[in-house]
């Protein structure tokens, strides 16, 4: 019994690592929205070209919310969506505690009870016990006539649910709304202690996890004089207790800035951009070649450098992401590179 409670106590002191996915429409956004109780959306967004993550609180919990592309977006080439999805991974890294997969009650389409099978695909074989369906709805119905119309009237939910171990949560789609954000933590807390506390992994998430470590050591190393300079400082100004207090503070927040960078560059996600280019290079060249043998051996020689060099900057010019990183998280004055310095360092008490 007390193992149990001490576990559970755990488990509320961890900030949650949250993965927002949708099939299609701006459900996956307006939970975002409804999860942080702020518009990190608006209404009109159905979709994102990369992946975002957020911080925030739910019903007074720490979490950390990930939004990767909608499953079925038209609009992102298959390599486009893996390199995303890797990205997602290493943003929700070493693991998600939960899964959280978004649809519009009133939208349910037979396409749709494909998604948690997609959601396998991209995740591993067992993500969908860290699973639970999110039902955007703002209609008349309510209690266990609503309940009833998911479980027992509309065959599309019913099946969707059931893949999720019949995990699912009804929100509004006024993030204003928060009559039900406590229940939709208290049913995040009982699944993820079901699963003994832990959060979800695999050997992509392993990957990730170990390349972000690495990036971490590397951006440490490189940061090291300045931080010695910053301790030198703080050794002037303080001593004793009030001495360690803002030195935790201060390599709390630097931290938690170089976690953040790693998480949006490093080594794996690299490898990734360098296979779209070389991808590319083969793709353009090989056109190139297709076209210019119209013209002889002169045309195919010119066409294939002319069409490998068209290619490749295609496959490359995700890259231009890295130089945009800013462009990974929302506007909001709480976004994830604004909040680590608020959240960790504190100024000095008086």
């Amino acid at each position: 019994m007390m193992r149990g409670l001490a576990r559970r106590e755990v488990i509320a002191q961890t900030e949650l690592r949250i993965v927002v996915i949708g099939s299609s429409g701006p459900s996956q956004f307006l939970l975002t929205n409804y999860i942080l109780g702020r518009e990190e959306f608006t209404k009109d967004v159905c979709s994102i070209a990369g992946c975002r993550k957020n911080v925030g609180e739910l019903a007074g919990r720490q979490v950390a919310v990930v939004n990767a592309p909608n499953l079925y977006d038209e609009e992102l080439s298959k390599s486009k969506m893996r390199e995303e999805l890797r990205r997602t991974k290493c943003l929700s890294s070493p693991g998600p505690h939960a899964i959280l997969i978004a649809f519009d009650l009133e939208k349910i389409s037979p396409n749709d009870i494909q998604t948690p099978k997609l959601v396998m695909k991209y995740f591993g074989e067992s993500v969908l016990n860290y699973a639970m369906v999110l039902l955007a709805y703002d209609g008349h119905l309510g209690g266990a006539a609503l309940n009833d119309r998911i479980m027992k009237t509309d065959w599309h939910l019913r099946e969707l649910i059931e893949q999720c171990n019949c995990c699912y949560h009804i929100f509004s789609k006024n993030w204003r709304n928060r009559s039900k954000d406590r229940e939709l933590l208290q049913k995040l807390e009982r699944m993820i202690g079901a699963m003994g506390g832990r959060c979800y992994t695999s050997s992509a998430y392993r990957k990730a996890e170990e390349s972000v470590r690495k990036e971490e050591k590397k951006l440490m190393k490189k940061r090291a004089p300045e931080t010695e300079r910053a301790w030198r400082e703080l050794e002037k100004q303080y001593q004793g207790e009030e001495l360690r207090w803002q030195m935790d503070a201060y390599n709390s927040s630097v931290g938690a800035e170089i976690r953040a960078k790693a998480e949006l560059d490093n080594s794996w996600l690299r490898t990734s951009l360098a296979m779209g280019f070389v991808l590319g290079f083969a793709a353009g060249a090989t056109m190139g070649m297709v076209v210019g043998s119209v013209e002889g051996l002169a045309g195919m020689a010119v066409g294939g450098t002319v069409g490998g060099a068209v290619g490749g900057a295609a496959g490359s010019a995700v890259q231009s992401a890295i130089e945009h990183l800013d462009e990974r998280v929302g506007p909001h004055a709480n976004n994830f590179n604004s909040a680590f310095m608020n959240r960790f360092f504190r100024t000095p008490r008086v």
